[in-house]
């Protein structure tokens, strides 16, 4: 009984970090992909997003959260990829 307790926990734990592996490898994909698109967009003097003038304004204002929940509710996006979007306005505007 214990053996197979101990099996299996192994396997699990051999699982998580095979997907923890692909999840990192994935995530490093997706931001070569988002500045091979960030490059395509300044080469094509494609406009930028709308919303990023009010979210500046909110950032300008020290409403950093509120800024993070607008641009979340407008692209859609997670809670850590609405901060990162965020903190990259920022660093742009400096």
């Amino acid at each position: 009984m214990e053996y197979s307790l101990i099996s299996i926990s192994f396997i699990l734990v051999f699982i998580v970090i095979s997907l923890l592996v692909k999840v990192d490898k994935f995530e490093g994909r997706v931001k070569n992909m988002q500045y091979t698109l960030d490059q395509i967009a300044k080469q094509l003097e494609v406009p930028e997003n709308p919303i990023n003038d009010e979210l500046r304004e909110l950032i300008k204002d020290g409403k950093e959260i509120k800024a993070v929940k607008k641009a979340r509710e407008t692209l859609g996006l997670s809670l850590m990829e609405g901060k990162e979007y965020i903190d990259r306005l920022k660093l742009s505007d400096e």
